[in-house]
């Protein structure tokens, strides 16, 4: 299934002569008074002559803007290329602003063989999110390409980053970092990507086991006999419709010197067309994305296992395929999740949070440190925040740390609250609570249904909890921007990883 070329990455600080690519890549800014030509290995005499002439050439800076130019023979490039890494104040760049550019620039020199980018860097964190960004950037979906006229090019194999930083001890590790983080999240995407037709319960534990072999990770799978006998009444009840029946995939990775216990819960719905209550067909049309949920948390423990973290990580992978049909579970019918609870289903198309309502329920019965929970959960994410803006809620120092790991991984969550007037609409006359309430700030409502199933720690407290609600950027309907790709995005991985490590900062 996972068939994508990855691009091998390297950092060198001079002699880029000795280092010969195919294309040199340079940073253009948008200052006050225009297009900023930012710092470079050019020579000063050419570097001032393009500086002078980039207004001319119609060049502005902004970011996705890349540019190509015949090479300099002493650079050792045969193509020069300027990216726009956007505006710029006193000549500082961001690190999210450079991981963008040279993102932005890998993929849209696909075709080309290899790569030096040259963008300005200071610090290990500015190198290493050039890395990241150059390879994310090389990137695409050909699993299903056939050979012929497509159009299409193969993605940049290698990438040298040109640093000062090239020497520096912690460059090794951080290239390591950024090469295990860019197979992770394009790991996700080619999930996302994948047809429902090929991807379903069965083949999505199929591919699990794949994209653990090697690693020092365990994959227990459990078939819709196991889940009946056990009691997982919410996975059961979703994928009752289907004729592929639905599977709980739990991931653990468990280190000697673990630090500390998380667990991850996802929704994996590998196809989403409402149940009973049907989705419109437009709304179908994307909806093999249902399980970047489940695919983001996947990817994530594999990161962290193979980055060797001192990490106990545990997670639930809760996959089902949503389809009405004569066995298609009713509105108005009532299901006995794992623990107990029982949940009036008045909407069959809130798939989502009954599959999660089993996840968090089991992942509390081993009482981890911390659960957190990523799904594709509600279309209010969407009218919330749009389609590049996550959602996080929950306990509040659980949705800070996660805040700030996104802030320093590269993506945007913004903290929603849990209004407690919102459980009342969730009460149900037959059961212990309905799968659906209040309508307006229905993001928000599916979160305070998942908080009923989060349990208590061996301290008899509620276990620290924040939901993920990655529904709009997950999945990219419109043009590729930055290093993100068309369809799916891999949204989401970044962040748990760097909340791991922060997790483990804060415990050192």
């Amino acid at each position: 299934m996972f068939t994508n070329d990855e691009v091998t990455l390297k950092a060198v600080a001079k002699d880029l002569k000795k280092h010969r690519s195919d294309a040199l890549v340079i940073g253009v800014g948008q200052g006050v008074e225009g297009p900023v030509l930012l710092d470079s290995p050019l020579p000063s005499k050419a570097a001032n002559a393009l500086a002078a002439s980039l207004a001319e050439l119609g060049i502005t800076g902004a970011a996705d803007e890349v540019r190509r130019f015949p090479g300099i023979e002493e650079l050792g490039a045969a193509v020069l290329v300027l990216a726009g890494v956007g505006k710029v104040a006193d000549g500082q760049v961001s690190a999210e602003a450079l991981r963008r550019a040279a993102g932005s620039a890998i993929r849209q020199l696909a075709g080309v063989g290899s790569v030096v980018v040259a963008l300005p860097t200071t610090t290990i964190a500015e190198a290493a999110a050039v890395a990241e960004g150059a390879a994310l950037g090389a990137y695409s979906y050909t699993e299903h390409r056939t050979a012929g006229p497509s159009g299409h090019k193969p993605n940049v194999r290698a990438v040298t980053v040109f640093t000062p930083l090239a020497t520096d001890r912690a460059m090794a590790p951080a290239l390591e970092r950024a090469t295990v983080l860019a197979r992770a999240v394009n790991a996700t995407r080619t999930l996302v990507n994948a047809p429902p037709s090929h991807l379903y319960p069965e083949t999505f534990a199929d591919a699990a086991k794949e994209l653990a072999a090697g690693l020092p990770v365990k994959v227990t799978v459990s078939d819709e006999k196991a889940l009946k006998k056990a009691g997982f009444g919410g996975i059961l009840g979703v994928g009752q419709g289907s004729s592929r029946p639905p599977r709980l995939i739990k991931v653990e990775y468990s280190p000697a010197r673990a630090k500390a216990h998380l667990a991850f819960v996802g929704k994996g719905i590998t196809f989403d067309s409402g149940g009973i209550s049907l989705k419109p067909a437009a709304g179908m049309m994307t909806m093999k994305c249902d399980m970047a949920g489940a695919a983001v948390i996947l990817n994530a423990l594999l990161a962290v296992a193979r980055l060797g973290l001192p990490m106990k990580l545990t997670a639930w992978l809760c996959v089902a395929e949503n389809l009405p049909s004569a066995t298609a579970i009713r509105p108005s019918d009532v299901l006995t999740m794992f623990g107990g609870k029982t949940v009036e289903v008045l909407n069959t198309d809130a798939e989502g949070r009954l599959v999660m309502a089993d996840g968090l329920a089991a992942a509390s019965a081993e009482m981890p440190d911390a659960i957190l929970d990523v799904a594709t959960l509600t279309g209010a994410q969407v009218v919330a925040l749009g389609h590049r803006v996550s959602a996080v809620m929950g306990d509040e120092g659980v949705t800070a740390a996660v805040q700030a790991a996104a802030k320093r991984a590269g993506e945007l969550f913004w903290p929603m609250p849990l209004p407690e007037e919102l459980r009342p609409s969730l009460d149900s006359p037959v059961a212990d609570l309905a799968n659906i309430g209040e309508k307006a700030g229905g993001m928000m409502t599916a979160a305070v249904f998942l908080n009923e199933f989060v349990g208590n720690g061996p301290d008899g407290a509620k276990i620290p909890w924040a939901h993920l609600d990655i529904a709009g950027p997950a999945f990219n309907e419109g043009s590729a921007y930055g290093y993100t790709p068309k369809q799916g995005t891999g949204t989401g991985v970044r962040t748990l990883v760097a909340y791991v490590e922060d997790v483990l900062q804060r415990t050192a």
